[in-house]
């Protein structure tokens, strides 16, 4: 029977695997420091006002720059903070003759705030050796610019908003070759010049960006040895044939002996440790948890005589050690609870939190676990 629950226990544990593999993982920054960027593009940006179109937009067009700073949250969102500027054109008659066309230029600088959202990723699924993602962005900010009208010659902050598409080639995990084109709109920043309110731009670049260490996400779903599992299922396999084995030979033996009767007993190992997986920050048990335990409180209620301890464990590369403390112990309360509520006699468990543990098993994030042993 004994071993009929350890290999339920490894056969479940194999399903729960296979039918995650079929989900989209969800995968994060481990730490704050990863996933921090800078970029730089060059291109060119044409001003999109009314006076430009009745001249020809084409002769708006001036050279655009830029320098970002930014951070991915995880593969589908990420935040930056992006410098622009050269400066913008504009040709009008507004207030002059027909036909007579004045050129004016304003030095510009824009400071603007983008929220990135990468659509190859939300769509398809993050995959660290995709050549081409797209992402969409869309912001605030803030056009810095001598305006003309009754103060000219102080600097004015007028308020934008843009909206644009990037796409990114990706060459290795440190760097990518970035395309943007991007729509904005402020209030004019050539005033008296202008027959307009606002002005548009709208402007395409070329750029790169550098990852400092590289991109580094980490799936949120616990990575478990499917080599191993598959060790032990083929190690039961085998010795429940050899008992069975055993036990045929024993069955021949009795009914050929005459006189003398032998009792033979194979003893059967109790299975071994457990470990209950959480999500960063999570004491909350899941489904493939719930399982794990309800296997294993039937084994320790066919053993009232042994005693159990219940450890919980958190990620010390994460969060403060009293914060840390405080979450393995109420892991290793869950588990504890669960335990009660399938039967288990209190008087066989032991509770205790170990905080933050460094490196179990190789890995930080295997770390949010509780052990049954």
């Amino acid at each position: 029977m004994k071993y009929k629950f350890s290999i339920l226990s490894i056969l479940l544990a194999g399903l729960s695997i296979t039918a995650g593999a079929q989900e989209k993982e969800t995968y994060y920054s481990e730490k704050f420091t990863d996933n921090i960027f800078v970029s730089a593009g060059i291109g060119a940006q044409a001003c999109v006002n009314p006076d430009n179109f009745d001249y020809g937009i084409g002769h708006a067009i001036t050279p655009l720059i830029h320098i970002s700073v930014g951070k991915l949250f995880n593969p589908t969102w990420g935040t930056r903070l992006q410098v622009a500027g050269f400066w913008t054109k504009l040709y009008s008659n507004y207030g002059m003759e027909a036909d007579t066309y004045k050129k004016v230029e304003r030095n510009m600088g824009t400071v603007r705030i983008d929220g990135l959202f990468n659509l190859t990723n939300a769509i398809a699924g993050y995959n660290p050796d995709r050549l081409f993602t797209l992402s969409v962005f869309a912001g605030p900010g803030l056009t810095f610019a001598k305006t003309y009208g009754t103060e000219r010659d102080k600097v004015n902050a007028l308020v934008n908003g843009s909206v644009g598409l990037m796409g990114q080639f990706n060459i290795n995990k440190n760097w990518d070759i970035n395309v943007e084109a991007r729509g904005e709109v402020s209030p004019s920043v050539f005033g008296d010049y202008s027959s307009a309110y606002t002005d548009g731009a709208v402007s395409l670049t070329v750029g790169a960006t550098y990852t400092f260490g590289g991109k580094k996400f980490v799936s949120c779903s616990a990575k478990v040895d499917q080599a191993a599992i598959n060790n032990e299922v083929n190690k039961y396999r085998s010795e429940l044939a050899q008992a069975q084995t055993d036990l045929a030979n024993t069955k021949n033996a009795l009914s050929s002996a005459k006189q003398e009767v032998k009792e033979v007993v194979k003893e059967v190992q109790v299975a071994g440790p457990r470990a209950i997986f959480f999500k960063i920050g999570s004491s909350k048990i899941d489904d493939y948890g719930k399982v794990n335990i309800q296997l294993a409180a039937k084994v320790l209620k066919a053993n009232p005589d042994k005693k159990y301890k219940i450890a919980g464990y958190a990620d010390k590369a994460t969060g403060s050690s009293s914060t840390n403390q405080k979450l393995s112990e109420k892991r290793a309360q869950a588990v504890y609870d669960a335990f009660i509520a399938e039967g288990v006699d209190a008087g066989q468990l032991e509770l205790v939190g170990f905080g933050g543990a460094e490196n179990m098993f190789g890995k930080d994030y295997l770390n949010r676990v509780v052990i049954l042993e």
